[in-house]
């Protein structure tokens, strides 16, 4: 029988005669057949399995096989028994190489055909221990799929134990070192099923036995992580991926991101080739696995490595948004490679020419899936492009292919960049003492104390804090690194952009400080403020003189144009300074005799207005030690419609208020007996009146509270506890000229004042003849002391990070929420919490309009110092000081983009911060875990400053699957 099959196979018959001759053959199975001939049989069939031409041979041969064993079970049973089995396994069959896939195939049949004879059990035996050794050999894929199939029908095959967990391992290698060299289509799809094939009977085994998970996925990284440039894994590894539980993520990655014996540089390979991965079709949750590793990274402050991965695989990233079966995996981690990325622009600036193209084609693709992923693109680069402006020339052709195309808000670009930073990561899996934080949930940046500098601390905060002076510092086009402003540019600049959570403005100290300030002792805020916009306007005087006499100096240059960030240029016949323009007021002293009405005035340019306190019934009240001080002398009937009064009872006076004092500065002051007037007119000492007006508002109305009264008695200087309340609004009369009246007959004989005039100014203002305009401004800093002496204290301020629609509606009425806070300060605040900051020199936290208000009802020694308020009228409009701040609904403008010296700073010093973070975390770990952290963080004591922070200066699964199989990559 076994020659006439052989004969028939090997004959020139047609196929039909072929298969009608393999039918007798088979049928012929049924009779009785000697031992021998079985044996026969047995053996042709294996050589037809084995080594026939073609696939009918085969065919016939699994047919005739099956046949003969199911009738003969134990002459088969003899035949297929464990030497043969192993012998195929290790030596092949005469010319076929054991390791041909065939051989696995025959040998799955042969285990099929003798499932319920006792003698199988020797066969499984023997299959699990060559399972093992094939696999150390490293078969390629066809081999390994046709093993996984065979294991996976006959489980009883699979090692166990020990040898279980090192099959798995060395299953793992052995899929690193699959390698695909055809870009043939039909070729692809074989060899993803081959690899799909494995990976699933290692799902299946880590199932059964989960102890074997861990130790193989220990295995995927040692093979990942090689440096040796002789062996690069096969991304099929990508395949395990989507079999890994995604709940051992946490765990996974705190073994990695801490584990002290991984070096960076196998760190860097891993996750390099972890990216690759992207590019491995239809595995699911890759991405996922690689921003968790991104994210561990960061939280242990491995920033070398971050950068390294980022500029090397970025553009990489990038092109797998070209094809849709990896499409939403590569958007998911390209998004967080950039957003988390904000030190520099570098790895923007690699993708940006690959930009328009691909939305281009997205645009040009009608298909629904595109439309929504091009809408989540081009949302990341809006994102990008404000992190990093200042580039029109890269910019200008992407905002002209993406014009058509949603834009995210502010706000929403402010919060996916500040939860997207490095330095905002926060790892819950690491150990060790607890590392320095990252900038606080504001995104604002504070300032290191730098001994006892809290007094110029709070007043950089609150000149920061002035929009429109901040963005007019920041367009400045300076020559030179040596001025003041090129300092407070660099300052406000660092302030803006660094990463650090806290600056030391080191560099603006040491040109800024007085030279009669000592270095550690505390200092007046207001006296800093007041010297440092003198210095600042008297510079740019200077410059301008110099510009203006030697030709062809340049030192400094008009600010950017007007529709960058918000920003004017101030009118080119404005010859004010930067500081007279935003700051600067006129005010008029005039004194007029009562004897012959002859009337002198002299007008002087203001910064600042001082406003002292209105004399208390008690005198001995004002001085140290007293917390509840009544508001003293008469009460105002200025026309100041935001007057604030809290509830009284009989007892008790109305607390002063900022009008109050407003109105008490104004306020005429009778000149007599020791301290009369001369007169020239008439020749002699008279009783006179002088008066204060403001004829000219500032942009910027700064008012200091003048806190600090000389004690006669005890021959120091006091600190006034009163408590002024704050009104989000103000009211500044400015007085506009009119023509002159006719001079009045002087009176033949003037009644004597009271003998109380000469104590204190009247409260009460005279009739003027000048028209009044009532200006109004808007609260936006406060600057604090804290303490009950001059000589000692520590300042912190308020600012408002931008003005709400509510404070800023003035309603003829008057009835707007400014006015309804203004009669009620006891109320809480409408406006929304996080539009009031509290810089506490290194420390920023969001704070309340009602805890500005209330703060030293609550801390008796805390007491509003320095006040900054914004004109009203500069909201919307272009301003000719060259101010404007918001839109009237709350927007801020855009901040103006950086000039590349200052961006260059800022970057260098981002990444010498993220390299100083990976140090301290290096340190940190190898310390004690009992080391102790000294860290307060109050950070309010300023005889003792807190250490400085640093030295100065998943995306969707994309569609598609085999019927795109053109767009695979690899």
């Amino acid at each position: 029988m076994d020659k006439i099959l052989e004969g028939l196979i090997s004959s020139a018959h047609t196929l039909p005669v072929k298969k009608a001759i393999v039918k007798k053959v088979v049928e012929a199975a049924e009779k009785d057949v000697g031992t021998e001939e079985c044996r026969s049989l047995f053996s042709v069939t294996t050589r037809l399995i084995l080594l026939g031409e073609d696939t009918f041979q085969k065919q016939v041969g699994f047919q005739v096989l099956e046949a003969y064993a199911r009738y003969h079970r134990s002459e088969f049973e003899a035949f297929f028994n464990k030497d043969f089995v192993v012998s195929l396994l290790q030596q092949g069959y005469e010319q076929l190489d054991h390791k041909d896939p065939a051989i696995v195939d025959f040998i799955h049949c042969g285990l099929r055909l003798l499932i319920s004879c006792p003698a199988v059990l020797e066969l499984f035996a023997a299959v699990q221990v060559e399972a093992l050794r094939t696999v150390c050999e490293r078969p390629g894929p066809a081999l390994c799929a046709r093993l996984a199939a065979l294991l996976s029908d006959f489980v009883q095959c699979v090692p166990r134990d020990k040898a279980g967990l090192l099959f798995c391992q060395q299953l793992v290698r052995t899929i690193g070192y699959f390698h695909c060299l055809t870009s043939q289509e039909q070729e692809l799809g074989e060899y993803v099923a081959h690899v799909s094939k494995v990976a699933t009977l290692l799902q299946n085994i880590w199932k059964a036995e989960p102890a074997a998970l861990l130790p193989s996925l220990q295995e995927v990284f040692a093979i990942i992580s090689s440096t040796d440039p002789s062996f690069e894994p096969s991304i099929a590894l990508a395949s395990l991926v989507q079999h890994i539980p995604v709940q051992m993520i946490t765990i996974l990655i705190k073994s990695l991101t801490t584990d002290q014996n991984v070096k960076d540089a196998n760190m860097t390979k891993a996750l390099c080739r972890m990216i690759d991965w992207l590019s491995w079709p239809l595995a699911q949750h890759v991405d996922t696995w690689v921003i968790a590793l991104l994210k561990g990274l960061a939280a242990v402050h491995k920033f070398t490595i971050l950068i390294d991965v980022t500029l090397l695989k970025i553009e990489l990233v990038f092109n797998r948004l070209w094809y849709p079966i990896v499409r939403g995996g590569a958007l998911a981690v390209l998004s967080h490679m950039l957003l988390s990325f904000q030190h520099s622009p570098e790895a923007f600036h690699l993708v940006i020419p690959h930009v328009v193209p691909l939305v281009r084609s997205l645009q040009a693709d009608k298909l629904a899936t595109s439309k929504a992923f091009l809408f989540q693109f081009t949302e990341l680069v809006h994102c990008m492009m404000y992190q990093y402006s200042g580039f029109p020339d890269l910019y200008d052709h992407i905002l002209e292919a993406v014009k058509d195309l949603p834009k995210p808000g502010e706000d929403k670009i402010k919060l996916v960049l500040n939860q997207s930073a490095w330095t905002s990561q926060f790892n819950s899996c690491a150990s060790g003492p607890p590392r320095q934080a990252g900038k606080s949930e504001t995104g604002k940046t504070g300032l290191v104390n730098l001994g006892n500098t809290c007094y110029m601390n709070s007043i950089l905060q609150t000149l920061f804090m002035a929009t429109d002076f901040r963005r007019h510092v920041l367009s400045l086009r300076l020559n030179g690194s040596g001025s003041l402003m090129k300092k407070l540019q660099m300052l406000f600049a660092f302030l803006a952009h660094t990463q650090r959570a806290a600056y030391a403005p080191r560099n603006f100290l040491e040109v800024s400080r007085p030279t009669w300030f000592n270095a550690g002792s505390q200092q007046d805020c207001s006296e800093y403020l007041r010297f440092l916009l003198d210095r600042l306007h008297e510079e740019e005087k200077t410059i301008q003189v110099l510009e203006s006499t030697t030709p062809g100096v340049d030192v400094i240059e008009a600010p950017t144009p007007p529709d960058v960030g918000g920003a004017t240029s101030p009118q080119s016949d404005d010859k004010r300074t930067l500081i007279e323009r935003t700051f600067g007021g006129k005010l008029v002293t005039g004194v007029r005799c009562t004897h012959c009405d002859g009337v002198s005035e002299k007008e002087e340019p203001f910064t600042d207005l001082s406003l002292a306190f209105c004399p208390s019934r008690d005198d001995d009240k004002s001085v140290e030690g007293s917390i509840n001080v009544n508001g003293g002398g008469e009460t105002s009937t200025s026309a100041s419609e935001d007057q604030t009064s809290a509830p009284t009872s009989e007892r008790e006076e109305p607390p002063l208020s900022v009008p109050d004092l407003v109105d008490y500065f104004l306020a005429p002051e009778i000149l007599d007996q020791d301290n009369a007037y001369f007169c020239g007119k008439c020749g002699g000492l008279r009783r006179a009146e002088r008066t204060l007006k403001v004829t000219a508002a500032p942009e910027y109305l700064i008012l200091t509270l003048l806190r600090f009264a000389y004690d006669a008695k005890c021959h120091v200087r006091r600190k006034i506890l009163d408590n002024v309340t704050i009104p989000p609004r103000l009211r500044l009369p400015v007085q506009q000229p009119v023509p002159p009246s006719p001079p009045k007959t002087p009176p033949t004989s003037a009644s004597p004042p009271p003998s109380s005039e000469n104590l204190a100014k009247k409260l009460k203002p005279s009739h003027q003849d000048e028209e009044v305009q009532s200006v109004v401004y808007v609260l936006g800093s406060v600057v604090m002391h804290s303490g009950v002496s001059s000589e000692s204290g520590h300042y912190y301020s308020y600012g408002r990070d931008r003005a709400p629609q509510d404070d800023l509606s003035d309603s003829k009425d008057g009835s707007g929420q400014g006015e309804q806070i203004r009669e009620n300060p006891g109320a809480a605040s409408t406006a929304p919490a996080d539009e009031w900051l509290l810089f506490n020199d290194s420390r920023v936290t969001f704070a309340s309009f009602q805890s500005v208000q209330n703060i030293t009802s609550r801390f008796p020694k805390d007491t509003a110092y320095v006040l900054m308020y914004r004109k009203q009228e500069v909201a919307g409009r272009d301003a000719g000081n060259g101010s404007t701040a918001d839109n009237g609904s709350g927007q801020c403008a855009a901040e103006p983009p950086l000039q590349k010296e200052l961006l260059d700073a800022i970057i260098k010093d981002n990444k010498l911060y993220l390299q100083e973070q990976e140090l301290n975390a290096r340190t940190q770990a190898l310390q004690a875990p009992s080391s102790s952290c000294s860290f307060r963080p109050d950070g309010s004591d300023d005889n003792n400053p807190p250490g400085s922070c640093g030295p100065s200066g998943g995306g969707g699964g994309g569609g598609g699957g085999f019927n795109t199989i053109s767009r695979l990559v690899f």
